[in-house]
């Protein structure tokens, strides 16, 4: 878990820093990314896919329910 003041850095990051760290990240660590026979290798990609499937879904779940959220009738108060 990142620290709020980690998370709160990138926040302040503009697409195109945050892309370039990416990268970065990418280019320093493919090299372990790749080390291994071939069934190591593709389940570490397996698990990279399953965790992004895991975002992927939890986000467009939390859309979900901000939509649904969005079209509720408000509820009179009075």
């Amino acid at each position: 878990m990142l620290s709020p003041e980690t998370l709160e850095t990138y926040r302040r990051m503009t697409p195109s820093q945050r892309l370039r760290l990416t990268l970065d990240m990418l280019a320093d660590n493919e090299r372990f990314l790749l080390m291994g026979d071939e069934a190591q290798v593709n389940r570490k990609f397996a698990l990279l896919n399953q965790r992004n499937d895991e975002r992927n879904q939890a986000l467009l779940d939390g859309l979900k329910r901000a939509e649904q959220r969005r079209q509720q009738p408000e509820s009179d108060s009075s």
